[in-house]
């Protein structure tokens, strides 16, 4: 059962990872959520209840269905109020719901319930982050990576990363980029921030050399296509700059990438 929930929240955080880092996120399937659960012979029926229903509203969160997945995650804590994933679940829809003090109010009562779940202090880092409360989401992102149990700790490392750049922390981001990719070299997101800020700090062999590594690791959109076709031109490589503005182009015409491209708005 670990593996159902692990999978189905593992789609919820790819939207959750998309509003940290904002227009600046590739599109790559990390996995973020991953609530430690029990899953051995001894559980009870309330707990198995408990987790059953907390998988069925992760599934509908994941779906858009908000209004029932909120009833599912009712159902999972009247059946087990101790069961710590159903508050992560309930934190995560009321922050889609735009109701900040009941979503913090669930992540706390999560974590207060497992203070240890690298998967719960992940998700609320990326909460508070996005609310722009950056040093409190790192420091729960770092007590996430601080578990030994935990089986993905490049993703807590490149959400803090993202963080730290939120706050102009450039240092401190790109230390946390490349703890990311010691523990997952082909980590996507901490190579695309890592290239983007090669970019900006005209270091543009860097950030080609980061976006190839990149390009071996996840399909790239249209911010990923974007910043190649930028930094081929920085460099002169006019076929390689050709060649990512045809899948530019032909990938995401409506983008607003595209929409530079023809303009020639480069900057």
């Amino acid at each position: 059962m670990r593996t159902v929930i692990g999978g189905v929240l593992r789609v919820i955080c790819v939207a959750a990872l998309i509003v940290l880092a904002g227009c600046e996120t590739p599109p790559v399937n990390e996995g973020e959520i991953q609530p430690t659960v029990n899953t051995t012979g001894s559980d009870s029926d309330a707990r198995n209840r408990a987790r059953i229903h907390t998988e069925l509203a992760a599934g509908y969160f994941s779906l858009g269905n908000l209004g029932v997945a909120l009833e599912e995650v009712n159902i999972a804590r009247q059946a087990d109020s101790s069961y710590a994933p159903a508050y992560g679940v309930a934190g995560l829809v009321f922050a889609a719901l735009k109701d900040d003090r009941r979503a913090e109010e669930q992540f706390r009562q999560a974590l207060r319930l497992s203070p240890a779940d690298p998967d719960i202090n992940n998700n609320f880092g990326s909460f508070l982050c996005q609310r722009r409360r950056e040093d409190e989401g790192i420091r729960h992102f770092l007590a996430a990576v601080s578990n030994p149990l935990y089986k993905t700790p490049d993703r807590s490392y490149a959400n803090a990363g993202v963080c730290a750049r939120r706050k102009g922390n450039l240092a401190e981001a790109a230390a946390h980029f490349q703890r990311a990719l010691q523990y997952q070299p082909g980590q996507a997101l901490a190579l695309y921030q890592l290239a983007d800020m090669a970019y900006a700090a005209n270091n543009f062999a860097a950030a080609q050399s980061y976006l190839q590594r990149f390009a071996r690791s996840a399909p790239a959109n249209a911010e990923v296509l974007w910043l190649a076709v930028r930094v081929e031109r920085r460099l002169g490589n006019s076929v390689n700059e050709s060649s990512y503005s045809q899948q530019l182009r032909k990938n995401f015409p409506d983008s607003a990438e595209a929409a530079a491209l023809e303009s020639g708005r480069f900057e």
